[in-house]
Formats: C-alpha cells, structure tokens, sequence
C-alpha cells in the first residue's frame, strides 16, 4: 500500500511537469488571440508603419493617375480616389487607438490589410480606363475597398464588446455597403448604357462623387463616440505620420520629374524653390499647431475629444493631405518644361492645371489648417490670421503667376511660403515659444 502512495516529491515533480505546459498554452493562445488595450502614451507600432508605407506607394500612383488624365476631369478623378484610401487609412487609425496592433489578431489582421491595400493601391491606375488582358480593372479597386473596411468592420468586433456589436458594426456597415455599390455600378453600368465614350466617363464620375459623398456624410450619423480616442498622443503622432507620408510623396515627385533630364542650373534652381515650399508645409503644421492639438485632445473629455478626433484629423486632414499632394503636378510640369527646352519653350509659363495644383494646392492647405486650428483650439490667433493673409495674397498673386514662366511663379510661391514663417517668428514668438515648450514638456512626462 504504502508502494502505491504517491510521495511528497513525486507531487512536486507532478505539479511542476504540467503547470509550465499550461502556462505555455496558455501564453500561446493569448498571443495569438489577446488583447492588449491602447493606454495614453502608447507609440506607434512598427506594423501602422508598415501599413502607412503602402500609402507612399499610393500617393505617387495617384500622381501618375492625374499626370496621364492632365483634366479637370483627371484631377477630380484623382481626388476621388484619395478621399477613398484616406477614408480606409483613417478607419484603421481609430481602430489601432484602441487595440494595440502588435498583438494577437490584430497583428494579424493588419498584415492582411497591407496587402491588399497595396493591391486596391497597384490598380489605381486603371481604376477607371482599363487595360487589355488581365482582371478588368475597374472593378479590382472596389472589390479591395470592400475587403479592406469588411476586415475592418470584423477587426472592430473583435475589439469591441459583444453588447454594442450591432450598434458598432451593423450601422458603419451601411454607408460602407452602398458606397462599395456604387463603385461597382460606376465600373459595370454606364459602358452598357451609353455608347458615347463622353457620357460614360461623366456617369462614372459622377457615381464615384456619389459613393464618396454617401461614405463620408453616413459617418456623421454613427453613434460610435463610447469608442473613443484612447491615447492623444499615437492618434496625433499617427497623422503627423500619414502628412509626413504626403510631404514624401512630393519629394518623392520631385525626384523623379527630374531622373530623366539633364542635371542644369535651372533645373537645380526649380528644384530648390520646390524644397523650399515643401519645407515650409512640414513648419506650418509641426512647429506648433500638431503640439497644441495633442494638447487640446488630452484635456478632452471622452465625447468631446471623439468629436474633435472626427472634425479635425479624420476630415479635415484630407483637404491638409490633398493640399500637400496638388503642388507636385506643378512641379512635375515645370521640371518638365525646363529639362525638355527642345519641346518647350523656357519662358512658358504653367498651364491652368499646373497652376491650380501649385498654387490652389497651398491655398488649400492652408485653409484647411486654419479650419483645424479653429475646431481645435483657438490658443494661437495670431498664426490663425498670417496664414488668412498668406492665402490672400496668394490668391492676388494668381494672375500674375499665369503671366510669367513656370520658374517665376515656382519662386513667388516660394517667397510667400518663406516670408509667411518668418512672421509668424516674429509676430508670435512670445506665444508661439511659450507652446511649444508647454507642448514638448508635455510630451516628455508621457
């Protein structure tokens, strides 16, 4: 009897041979299927960059889209297309704000959605002219939007509580649905209907204004703000991200418009007026304003700071991202111009796109960031009014930029781009100074 009874040790030895073996499991399935919750102060992961770097990719396609289609059709076309991919980036920096995407299943998840907005990113191009052989590509666009905002929709069940899912899910699900109808409609429909090669581009136009209209104004109605903006900090530090991205793409734009002409001083003079607007479009947002932003949403409460999250980063950073990506069709115009003289002529000055893009771009930017400094936070009126002025002036400064050459209207572009920081240096250092140390104190006791 006394054989058969289990000793003391051979418990211990017992007990211990199994409880790692659970530990184990136990730590594998909560790496694979946990959850871990976005606190304030949580950075950017590793894998959001990975996503963000499909969109370098998209934005110089979607210069490419505009430059091959160089119409006001081609670049309301253009646009449309960018309020699509801004609209699914955005869906999924509210969604990293509140599960950490480094973990689990939305580690996962998110490496999938990579890769298929790399492919919606890839037919851009052929979005809506086709080409012979291969999948039709109108339809490829759409059928990828669906996937991305459905694994959306699925990744935002995962994340939020099994009570509120029809609340959460169902209803974002509508916009989503008829918008993704529409573009199907717009890449099937009209070359069925119309045999005039004019009304078909017109209705597909038009239906792509309308799939975007329904996405964008369905997303006022949803009554999702106890989802929240967890961490101010990574949803700020994720669109300074996405405007960098921007800023990229231009540089990236004004590269290549130049790898296939001779290196000369105009094209060396070109290209630095181009850095230097660029240049000023990063101090515009990230001097100040992106410090006092993040400010603004930390002291929030939670709907408040939902409601300032929507406004001013999830709208009113596209027409800011747009407003970077527009100048580099002027850019690409002029370094065209003066790299190609066997073609063009040097005094030629910009054509109606061109212009609208260089100088209708920085309009717009500015613009939009003055609506953002407005929606959220009023601590810096004095840079509120330089930026109106510059936008004045540079709507007087329009028709003569259409009178001069590429290069001239480049460089008043420029001037203004540079005098605009020099006084706001000058007319808000005291305040500008006092946030900016208040903002960076901030960000170190995070």
């Amino acid at each position: 009897m006394t054989e058969d009874r289990p000793t003391a040790g051979g418990d211990r030895g017992k007990t211990t041979g199994h409880k790692p073996v659970r530990r184990y499991l136990r730590d594998a399935v909560d790496s694979l299927l946990g959850k871990r919750p976005v606190r304030e102060g949580t950075r950017t992961a590793t894998e959001e960059l990975f996503f963000d770097l499909v969109f370098v990719f998209a934005f110089v396609q979607l210069g490419e889209l505009i430059i091959r289609d160089y119409t006001p059709q081609g670049v309301l076309r253009g646009l449309l297309v960018l309020a699509l991919l801004w609209w699914s980036w955005g869906a999924f920096a509210w969604l990293t704000n509140n599960l950490q995407a480094s973990f689990g299943v939305m580690r996962f998840g998110l490496f999938v959605v990579t890769g298929i907005t790399f492919v919606m990113a890839m037919s851009t191009l052929v979005t809506f002219v086709d080409r012979p052989g291969g999948l039709y590509g109108p339809l490829v666009f759409p059928t990828c939007y669906f996937l991305v905002r459905s694994l959306h929709l699925a990744l935002y069940a995962y994340a939020v509580s099994a009570q509120n899912l029809a609340r959460h899910i169902l209803v974002p699900a509508v916009p989503m649905v008829a918008s993704t109808a529409l573009l199907v409609c717009a890449a099937l429909v009209p070359h069925r209907v119309f045999a005039d090669q004019r009304q078909v581009a017109i209705t597909v136009t038009l239906l792509w204004v309308l799939a975007v209209l329904v996405d964008y104004l369905g997303s006022f109605t949803l009554p999702v703000w106890e989802i929240g903006i967890f961490s101010a900090r990574h949803w700020c530090d994720r669109y300074g991200l996405i405007l960098i991205v921007a800023i990229g793409e231009t540089i990236i734009s004004i590269g290549t418009a130049s790898s296939d002409v001779s290196i000369s001083w105009p094209i060396l003079f070109a290209v630095l007026l181009a850095m230097t607007v660029t240049g000023a479009l990063l101090w515009t947002y990230f001097d100040v304003v992106a410090l006092v932003g993040e400010q603004a949403l930390e002291r929030a409460d939670p709907k408040t700071r939902f409601a300032l999250a929507r406004d001013a980063y999830s709208y009113l950073h596209l027409p800011m991202v747009a407003g970077i990506l527009l100048p580099a069709l002027g850019i690409r115009e002029l370094v065209r111009n003066v790299g190609h003289l066997e073609e063009h002529h040097p005094d030629e000055p910009l054509s109606a796109i061109g212009l609208f893009g260089l100088y209708g771009g920085i309009i717009l930017f500015l613009l939009a960031n003055v609506a953002y400094q407005l929606r959220i936070a009023r601590a810096i009126r004095t840079i509120i009014w330089t930026r109106v002025a510059a936008v004045l002036v540079l709507l007087a400064l329009v028709p003569v930029a259409r009178r001069i050459t590429a290069t001239g209207a480049l460089g008043l572009l420029a001037a203004v781009s540079f005098v605009l920081i020099v006084v706001e240096v000058i007319v808000a250092n005291g305040q500008r100074r006092q946030l900016r140390e208040s903002g960076l104190a901030a960000r170190m006791e995070i």
